[in-house]
């Protein structure tokens, strides 16, 4: 008898290993599917590269500033290059999420300022401190002692404000711009991003396989042959572009350090920093695991010898984007914890960084067309408000979410008007946001938390 009490023990947890196991298995089998590179995969794979919109920001810099043809493509053919070598390390080696790279919109004011002052060689090597700085500090692993940026209500607030600052810009191309531009709101401008946002909202919330994974894809060649019909869309300039071409080295000059530009860039890489971590805790959520102190490090060192690297070609910095991350959870694909359309993407991404001519059309996409497609991506928004849900309620912490989301949206348009360091801090609200819920934390949750558990050992120890 004295055999059987053992065995009558430790029968039940074998069967909870057991069963363990299995589900395990069964798990990886499942996702074994996902990590081939199917049809469905390599067309998931080119809905990034089309929803990503990498092209966007180097054209409308380049646009601008004014740049010749060669500089243009040349900052094209690098941002290209670049997002693709970086996405394809991060999502393989570093980081290990579903994450597109791309340069961040953070550096497009600073770019075009720089640009016109004839300073883009200034602007270049700012970007490439800034990027070893910030290199270094993810080596040296201090940035993993900003843990405390991750408690839920940081991370809510920022994903949050990402969402909002996405739709933001979103609006403005669902727009076709801003008043007084050529076609700004009018009928054909509103037909042709209202549709494709239909179809993208539609598609993706009803539609079931490959029509609701591949709805941006769809409403995008939708979008696209719609502003052809109306004659919105132009693709003549593709011509001009040559089959092949290199990104040279260093092409605005050499190094040139200047503190007055070095400065707002400085606070322009923080900027594409909290918008990263927002992205990676973002995706991490709709993937249902949790944001590893290694993946904070060695995603963001990632991103950082990317950005040195763009710098040295013509390009600017690398970040996570988030209208990849939101497409995971419009289309599932987050679910599948898959990453073969990502890194199918960033080799998407390296091609055509050799052949200007495919760059050339993706940046040729009518404006309501990218508006309609990127509009669903607000769902951002619901995620930092799920992840926010997390956090225990309380009247501290309500305050301290209520006041960062209201500095996060509403100081940026009453401080408008300030210039220098002081606008890229203040007009950006996720950098707002960010400062203003880790500052409020602090002081209004942490230091009285802290002060309330040392009186309770007073306490006890009097006793």
């Amino acid at each position: 008898m004295a055999n059987e009490k053992p065995s009558t023990q430790t029968q039940p947890h074998g069967d909870a290993a057991t069963r363990k196991k299995t589900e395990t298995s069964v798990a990886e089998a499942g996702s074994s599917a996902e990590k081939k590179v199917t049809p469905k995969n390599a067309l998931l794979g080119l809905q990034h590269v089309l929803v990503s919109n990498v092209w966007l920001d180097p054209v409308f810099v380049a646009g601008a500033i004014g740049l010749p043809l060669a500089l243009s493509s040349n900052m094209v053919n690098a941002i290209f290059i670049v997002s693709g070598l970086v996405t394809l390390i991060q999502v393989t080696k570093l980081v290990r999420l579903p994450i597109v790279q791309g340069p961040s919109a953070a550096f497009d004011a600073l770019m075009i300022a720089a640009g016109t002052a004839g300073s883009l060689a200034a602007a270049g090597t700012s970007i490439f401190i800034s990027s070893l700085i910030f290199l270094v500090l993810c080596l040296t692993r201090v940035i993993e002692k900003l843990r405390f940026l991750f408690a839920p209500i940081v991370s809510g607030v920022i994903i949050f404000l990402v969402g909002v600052s996405l739709s933001g810009f979103t609006l403005s191309e669902f727009l076709g711009g801003a008043p007084g531009d050529k076609g700004f709101a009018d009928p054909k401008t509103l037909a042709v991003s209202i549709i494709t946002c239909v179809l993208v909202v539609v598609l993706s919330q009803f539609g079931k396989g490959m029509v609701k994974a591949l709805s941006y894809l769809i409403a995008l060649v939708v979008g696209t042959a719609l502003s052809l019909a109306f004659g919105m869309a132009d693709f003549s300039a593709v011509a001009s572009k040559p089959w092949l071409g290199l990104p040279k080295f260093m092409p605005y000059g050499g190094f040139d350090f200047n503190a007055a530009i070095f400065v707002p860039f400085f606070i322009a890489y923080l900027v594409a920093i909290m918008e990263a971590l927002g992205v990676y805790q973002a995706a991490t959520e709709i993937q249902g695991t949790k944001l590893q102190d290694r993946q904070v490090r060695y995603g963001l060192a990632g991103e950082a010898a990317g950005s040195a690297i763009s710098s040295l070609i013509g390009g600017f910095t690398t970040t996570a984007y988030p209208q990849n991350v939101a497409l995971l959870k419009v289309t599932d694909e987050g679910k599948t914890r898959t990453r073969v359309p990502v890194i199918i993407a960033g080799v998407v991404f390296v091609v055509f960084g050799f052949i200007p001519k495919a760059g050339a059309v993706l940046s040729l996409i009518p404006s309501p067309v990218i508006g309609g497609i990127f509009l669903p991506a607000a769902s951002l928004i619901s995620t930092g408000f799920n992840t926010l849900r997390k956090v225990e309620s309380d009247d501290r912490t309500q305050v301290v979410i209520g006041l960062s989301l209201l500095l996060g949206i509403a100081l940026p348009n009453a401080l408008s008007g300030l210039e220098g360091g002081a606008h890229v801090f203040f007009s950006n609200s996720i950098l707002v946001g960010a400062f203003s819920v880790v500052i409020l934390k602090a002081l209004i949750i942490d230091l009285p938390n802290f002060i309330a558990r040392h009186a309770d050992e007073r306490t006890k120890q009097a006793e």
